[in-house]
């Protein structure tokens, strides 16, 4: 029988990864009547804050590539969430914002997911969720400098 430190499936990734992939089943199961899916989040708060307005700063602000940038960003603009005009100062560029569809929606849907992650950490104290969430936000900032430093 394995010993418990090489049972790779109580390694922290393993079960970080396994909580992702329940909450993104969660999240597409609570966004999708609202004509959402989970990966437009980072676009729609972007868009909705005014921290990005254009592919290029979006792509950075998600932290994804362009390609699947544009392909996320033709899907929203076909389900009428995005629109898209000439960027006045760049002929090659496009400023991009929220439909008024979309912002009705945005606050139906972050409350939805809000009450996922209540539901999730049910049990738990404020202080535990509060350590929990600044381990998280530790472990992605090493994650982040180990790939920077891969690149």
């Amino acid at each position: 029988m394995a010993d418990d430190k090489d049972n790779v499936l109580s390694t922290p990734g393993h079960l970080v990864s396994l909580a992702a992939r329940n909450f993104a089943r969660l999240s597409e199961a609570r966004l999708k009547p609202l004509g959402f899916a989970p990966g437009h989040l980072p676009v729609l708060v972007a868009l909705r804050d005014d921290h990005a307005d254009t592919q290029r700063d979006l792509a950075r602000f998600a932290k994804i590539e362009q390609p699947p940038m544009a392909q996320m960003l033709n899907r929203m603009e076909r389900d009428g969430l995005i629109d898209r005009k000439p960027d006045p100062k760049d002929g090659r560029s496009q400023m991009i914002s929220l439909t008024p569809m979309a912002l009705e929606r945005m606050p139906i849907a972050i409350d939805a997911l809000m009450e996922g992650n209540r539901e999730a950490l049910s049990g738990l104290t404020d202080e535990q969720k509060a350590v929990f969430t600044g381990l998280l936000v530790h472990i992605i900032a090493n994650l982040d400098q180990m790939m920077h430093r891969k690149a």
